[in-house]
């Protein structure tokens, strides 16, 4: 909005001062020759036309063709669509940004999510459907039973934003399992230090969530997360007490990230683990967090605490004051505990913006639903 009063106030300014042009010609009677021969005004009306013209389409055209566009980066994965769809509703819902999505699918998934998307009020977002292709995990992830769905090639999207993602320097990424309930563009706004390729949350940055974590045993330490037992792993260097970040939540400089091919050497993590077995899901954070601990260690900007209040998902017994929800500007269902399933806490707040499904495919699992089923 502040380019679009720029430019007017500029546009506005050369106007006046073709006017005032104007009446100097008039009132002084400058010779026609020196313009152009066009008129008793001595002016051209062709020209003036279409100066005022272009005036007019400026001030016509919409905002968001002048506005920075705000690229935010979610995953639409089978089973769990609905996710995405909260997401992006909320995020719509609670900005005048202008915001484009890109929607990441797997090839046999993008057709249903284009489908609730031209089926519903969200059909007035801006979005781009992108076809993630596993094949470039092939050979990268180490097979892990006991919690299979964090293998899931989507988890991944996130290694591979300059790969799917061309034409922005700075980019938002969010897991599925997220809510906003601020303005999108305060967390676009995010300042990143110099050299800096990522923004992410603290694990230790908001203590309304410390009693939560020592209640439940939960690691906010890369303790947590890497197997300290592997010299691979003391051979980094890293002190275990170290304070982890969760990148469910994600702001990127793109051009910092291909310049020091972040890509490349996450993806050298995950070869490394597949060879020694440096981190597993039994530990805190599963597959997808690890490569990114190690990788932007002490290289790394921070987001304001309330713009990732997480762990909603991850205990049935400890729940979030009302009033500390409602100061939160983005929640996140991180663990096992999801809020379109049964059991959940704090599912009425995701509940807020879902948008049901018009292909009736996928559905929320509440209590009533189970008493369907037995009836």
């Amino acid at each position: 909005m502040a380019l679009l009063r720029k430019i007017n106030q500029i546009l506005l300014f050369l106007l006046v001062l073709t006017i005032c042009v104007i009446l100097y010609n008039k009132v002084h009677k400058v010779p026609a020759t020196l313009n152009n021969e066009t008129g008793d005004s001595g002016t051209d009306p062709t020209l003036l036309q279409q100066f005022v013209l272009l005036l007019y389409a400026v001030d016509l055209e919409s905002p968001e063709e002048l506005e920075e566009e705000i690229p935010v980066v979610l995953c639409a994965a089978a089973g769990r669509m609905g996710a995405a769809v909260a997401a992006i509703s909320s995020i719509y819902s609670n900005t005048d940004a202008n915001v484009l999505f890109y929607i990441v699918g797997l090839k046999n998934t993008i057709p249903h999510i284009r489908k609730w998307i031209e089926n519903s009020k969200l059909k007035e977002i801006k979005y781009k459907i992108v076809e993630f292709n596993p094949m470039v995990l092939k050979g990268k992830i180490r097979p892990d039973a006991s919690r299979p769905e964090l293998l899931q090639p989507l988890n991944f999207v996130r290694y591979y934003l300059p790969l799917l993602i061309h034409k922005h320097d700075k980019v938002i990424y969010l897991d599925d399992d997220v809510i906003v309930q601020g303005d999108i563009q305060e967390l676009y706004d995010t300042k990143l230090a110099p050299g800096h390729a990522a923004a992410f949350s603290d694990d230790c940055d908001l203590p309304s969530t410390h009693e939560m974590v020592r209640s439940v045993g939960m690691q906010n330490t890369y303790m947590g997360y890497l197997d300290y037992r592997k010299q691979t792993i003391r051979d980094l260097g890293i002190s275990p007490s170290t304070c982890s970040f969760n990148p469910g939540v994600i702001v990127a400089n793109m051009t910092e990230w291909k310049h020091q091919r972040i890509t490349k050497q996450l993806e050298k993590w995950m070869q490394r683990n597949v060879e020694e077995n440096l981190y597993s899901s039994t530990l805190g954070g599963g597959v997808a967090t690890p490569p990114m601990l190690i990788v932007f260690h002490g290289k790394y900007s921070t987001i304001k605490p309330l713009w990732h209040v997480r762990h909603l998902g991850k205990t049935m017994g400890q729940r979030y004051s009302e009033h500390f929800l409602q100061e939160a500007k983005l929640l996140h269902w991180n663990g096992r505990y999801k809020p379109w399933e049964y059991p959940s806490v704090h599912n009425d707040l995701w509940e807020n913006w879902f948008i049901p499904d018009p292909s009736g495919k996928f559905k929320m699992i509440r209590p009533n639903s189970f008493t369907l089923k037995l009836k």
